[in-house]
């Protein structure tokens, strides 16, 4: 198939807000794939090669180019072709030799064609085919049950081998897709609830545990064989001895486990977030050690758990996990939950969980089974851009361009996100110093003052609140915003929505805009 016919797909996609025509429009384009070019074709539309991180940044892209073809002649498979050259580069002289490929990529491409190349490679491909969308169009395309698609996936963490699966072979290899020790799985995420009270009018009875201000884990353990996933399902088993030595103490052959890890002080509190991260981060064992805590499990000796209810789940976790098991109250009394959420805090950590007890484990959704109380409002929002800084910051970059995700496009471009706000307040220098490093690698473009970033850095911020505004279009600004923490162990698609901040204001977010919080700022979405 002709890269041609994809950018002709992804138009139709960005051109309308229906989901029912983005499905649709996905559905036609995938039907017509040969079957060795379905996964590299998921991971064009998704702007998610199947290769990774492919090694070029914006500007290397950018003064690419040149002479083009007029007429679309370059395939999928020479595009997943020239990405697997690109990544195998290496050594002395790969500069070169990149800057070769990507001429010659860019010489086969139309105008328009390598436009889109650059957005794929850098990941700032916006065009509503989310996720979701492209399962639907999956199930629609392959003519299969939506919802075994959308376990596979989640089972398989692989969204281009479920569309391989669905589209080559039969229903019963597509519903015989499980959890397998040792392949990471989509974790289930949580919704937030303002109360205690309000957590649990939702919930029932639930098992109330300690919120730690940590790092996902995924644990898995075949005999003395373990691999620790972080929640984007990246292996980082070479970076936590630690917890693979925890791992191999449990009384178990096969398991799965899901939980936190963060570090503590010599006084037993809990380590900064940002101290967790660079130890997570490290190659190798350092000073700060990292300590395990567990508070689900999805299997374990040849049994699969995901689909029994969290009471049994638990009882295994006790059973395997003992000392290493997450703070837990297993109750429904308002008042019980409330003193146990105050010890929380008082330990030192950001507030708790609260979880059905007769809930299954929804691998990779959102739903109120999960939900979290957090006594400050934190939200995770994604960098847009950032300005350069002033006075003793001239040389670094410094105020962030935050923005919420806006999946359906209601207020800007289906996919994409809405700008609240902007903050400079909470950076230390060793802050400034990395995120001026990190984002100059990341820029696509140029805001007044400051730079456009690749939309995938995400920010936990912490606000006094939300008022409404005329100046940005989802009609939201943050109060007060401050840096709280990078968190490089979340992708932007878990990214807080603007639903979710307009779910804030007086009456729900329902009403026109009012009040301006914003400073007389001006900016609209970043697109």
């Amino acid at each position: 198939m002709l890269f041609g016919d994809i950018e002709t797909a992804l138009a139709a996609v960005t051109s309308t807000r229906s989901r029912l025509a983005k499905v649709d429009a996905l559905a036609a384009l995938l039907r017509e794939l040969e079957p060795d070019e379905i996964g590299p074709a998921v991971g064009l539309l998704t702007a998610a090669p199947r290769q990774g991180r492919l090694g070029v940044g914006w500007r290397t892209l950018a003064s690419r180019g040149g002479a083009h073809v007029p007429a679309p002649a370059l395939t999928i498979g020479e595009i997943d072709e020239a990405f697997s050259r690109l990544v195998e580069v290496g050594g002395t002289g790969s500069a070169a030799v990149r800057t070769a490929l990507l001429d010659e990529l860019a010489s086969r491409a139309t105008a328009s064609e390598w436009q889109l190349l650059i957005r794929i490679m850098t990941g700032e491909l916006r065009t509503g085919a989310l996720e979701g969308v492209l399962l639907d169009a999956i199930a629609r395309a392959a003519d299969r049950d939506g919802a075994a698609v959308r376990r596979a996936a989640m089972l398989s963490g692989d969204l281009g081998e479920t569309a391989v699966l669905a589209l080559t072979g039969t229903i019963d290899d597509l519903t015989a897709v499980g959890l397998v020790v040792g392949r990471g799985v989509q974790p289930m995420l949580a919704s937030t609830a303002a109360t205690v009270a309000e957590a649990l009018d939702a919930a029932g009875r639930a098992s109330v545990e300690y919120k730690l201000d940590g790092a996902r884990v995924q644990v898995h353990r075949h005999g003395d064989e373990v691999r620790v996933f972080t929640r984007t399902l990246a292996d980082v088993t070479h970076r936590v001895p630690e917890i693979v030595e925890v791992a191999r103490s449990l009384p178990v052959d096969d398991v799965i486990l899901d939980g936190e890890t963060l570090s503590l002080d010599e006084d037993g509190a809990p380590r900064p977030f940002q101290e967790t991260m660079a130890r997570f981060g490290a190659e190798t064992a350092r000073e700060i050690a990292l300590r395990p805590w567990f508070f689900d499990i999805l299997h374990v000796d040849g049994r699969d758990l995901i689909d029994e209810p969290l009471a049994a789940r638990l009882d295994e976790l006790e059973r395997v996990a003992g000392e290493y098991r997450i703070p837990a109250l297993m109750t429904d009394d308002p008042e019980a939950a409330d003193a146990f959420a105050r010890a929380a805090l008082q330990a030192g950590h950001e507030g708790v969980m609260v979880k059905g007890l007769d809930a299954a484990y929804s691998a990779g959704r959102r739903g109120k089974s999960w939900l979290k109380v957090k006594p400050v409002h934190t939200f995770d929002l994604v960098v847009l851009g950032v300005e350069r800084g002033s006075g003793r910051r001239a040389d670094w970059l410094s105020n962030l361009h935050l923005g919420a995700r806006d999946p359906d496009g209601v207020f800007g471009e289906p996919g994409g996100f809405v700008m609240v706000g902007k903050t400079f307040k909470g950076l230390t220098d060793e802050l400034l110093r990395w995120q001026t490093a990190h984002f100059a690698e990341r820029a696509t473009g140029e805001v007044p003052g400051g730079i456009r970033v690749v939309p995938d850095t995400v920010v936990e911020i912490a606000i006094d609140g939300v008022q409404r505004s005329v100046r940005y279009p989802g009609g939201v600004a943050l109060r007060f915003a401050r840096v709280k923490a990078y968190r490089s162990d979340k992708p932007a698609s878990e990214a807080d929505t603007i639903a979710t901040l307009r779910a804030m204001l007086p009456g729900g977010g329902v009403g026109a805009a009012a009040d301006d919080p914003s400073g007389g700022l001006d900016e609209r979405t970043i697109s």
